[in-house]
């Protein structure tokens, strides 16, 4: 019997939610949705699953082409890898030993900071990052009077008021933007570094808030453990692992399959994609908000509206393959991971990471070392114009100038993420706010992805998570009570 004559209610037959969206929050809620027994087909627009986790190869060795590291301290990625075979593959970075590249010279990234915001300056005094005034400035803040932080306000506004703008420009800038490809002078601090806040607003002084927090930190037990892991081959393995845990558990996948319409029924809902219309009870918009916003518009105009303001970064990754013989010590050698470099500096690439010094996988190949750059940020996007060899080519030029790099790769190659990264600004988390309650007038609707509740991956899993848990309840299909959805979603 086909989809389309199946009814909804009929006793017995398993509960059919459609995933518009094959990415890592896609497939997470695809994942989800499978393990309480709801029938699942999953849509994906373009040709391959994962969106932003992206497994390549370059010259014969693995790499990942997007994301190449989950936060370890949150439970959700590391839990879906471990669900779907990977977990004898975590591993954490061989070296997590990072440089800023600023101020003329590389130099180590001091301890004792939340997000760039320092909590001692001892660190930061003997790192060289700040200048002698910049220095000055950070410890003036306990001549300031408290700040009233109010509802929100950016990062780099309140720190800089706190701290100093080198504070922002040297430190925050880099760390921040390396996860938003944003502007710290229009995050939210509330959306992107809610403990950052929360420490601004319960303390007369920001580095006493940070000490706090980095103290709250340590006792917990999970604080043993690295921050940050990998996956032996990639980051990018995991997504297609997940969809293969969802095939054989029944779910039905397709790519290159966009969706034209969802439609409301009587007795569900419908979702057009080509000339097939699918039948379900619920559906889960997995995607940037453009095409949320385009599904949306007829169903939930108020969140579309909503979509339509969502801002995005675009950037681009360089992947090289270099003989590992025809590089400087500087690279090779030691245990640096690589580097972070301030807006400020006026440098092309925003940072560089030395992969093979980085992961044990990637560092396997003797004779061979990769390494990668990246390059663009919000409203800083002139130099994505350029074609692949001339951002290569730049690239070059400043590892060379960073790290005495002279060397030509073996092997090179850009994968561009254009609008890859969406912008959480100041009273980002009052838009998605109404975005869920507009979708929420409509039971069996959800929506999921980086938008929402954070862009780091378990952030985006977590989303998927509570949006399949929000059908599953709406459905009836399950007994997952809506408050165990909604604690554990804060943080990246």
């Amino acid at each position: 019997m086909h989809e389309a004559d199946m009814r909804t209610d009929r006793p017995g037959r398993a509960r059919h939610v459609v995933v518009i969206g094959g990415g890592i929050a896609g497939l997470a809620a695809a994942h989800r949705l499978l393990a309480d027994g709801v029938r699942v087909t999953l849509l994906e627009a373009g040709p391959r699953l994962g969106g932003k986790l992206y497994a390549g190869e370059l010259v014969g060795a693995p790499v990942d082409l997007g994301a190449e590291s989950v936060l370890a301290r949150r439970p959700e990625a590391v839990a879906l890898a471990r669900a779907v075979g990977l977990g004898d593959a975590l591993q954490p970075p061989a070296t997590a030993t990072a440089h800023l590249w600023t101020r003329g010279a590389l130099r180590p990234m001091p301890r004792g900071h939340v997000m760039g915001v320092p909590g001692d300056l001892a660190p930061l005094a003997a790192s060289g990052v700040l200048s002698a005034e910049g220095l000055a400035r950070a410890e003036a803040e306990r001549t300031l009077a408290p700040a009233e932080i109010g509802e929100d306000v950016a990062v780099g506004e309140y720190v800089a008021a706190r701290l100093g703008r080198e504070v922002v420009d040297r430190l925050v800038e880099p760390l921040l933007g390396g996860v938003y490809a944003g502007d710290a002078y229009r995050i939210s601090m509330r959306a992107a570094v809610p403990q950052l806040f929360e420490a601004a607003r319960t303390h007369a002084l920001l580095g006493d808030g940070v000490r706090e927090l980095q103290l709250r930190v340590q006792a917990q037990p999970q604080s043993a453990g690295p921050v940050f892991a990998g996956i032996d081959g990639g980051v990018g393995r995991l997504p297609l692992a997940v969809a293969e845990a969802c095939r054989s558990a029944g779910a039905r996948i397709a790519t290159g399959t966009p969706v034209r319409e969802v439609l409301r029924t009587a007795e569900g809902w419908r979702v057009v994609a080509g000339s097939e219309a699918i039948e379900a009870d619920g559906v889960i918009v997995a995607t940037p908000a453009g095409p949320a916003a385009r599904l949306l518009d007829g169903l939930a105009p108020a969140a579309a509206a909503e979509l339509r303001g969502v801002e995005y970064a675009s950037m681009a990754l360089v992947t090289m393959a270099f003989r590992r013989s025809d590089l400087p010590v500087s690279v090779t050698g030691g245990d640096a991971s690589g580097f972070l470099v301030p807006p400020v500096d006026g440098r092309t690439i925003k940072a560089s990471t030395f992969s093979s010094n980085k992961w044990a996988w990637a560092g396997a190949d003797p004779e061979l070392f990769l390494l990668r750059t990246s390059v663009g940020r919000y409203a800083d996007e002139a130099d994505l114009k350029r074609e692949d060899g001339e951002l290569v080519e730049v690239s070059l030029g400043d590892l060379g100038a960073a790290v005495g790099l002279a060397a030509r790769p073996v092997a090179s190659t850009v994968t561009r993420w254009d609008g890859g990264l969406p912008q959480y600004p100041v009273g980002h988390l009052g838009r998605v706010a109404r975005i869920r309650t507009a979708v929420a007038a409509l039971p069996g609707l959800a929506v999921c992805g980086a938008l929402y509740d954070g862009v780091g991956i378990p952030a985006c899993i977590a989303s998927a998570e509570k949006a399949a848990d929000a059908v599953i309840v709406s459905l009836g299909a399950g007994s997952v009570p809506l408050a165990q959805t909604t604690d554990r979603h804060t943080g990246q």
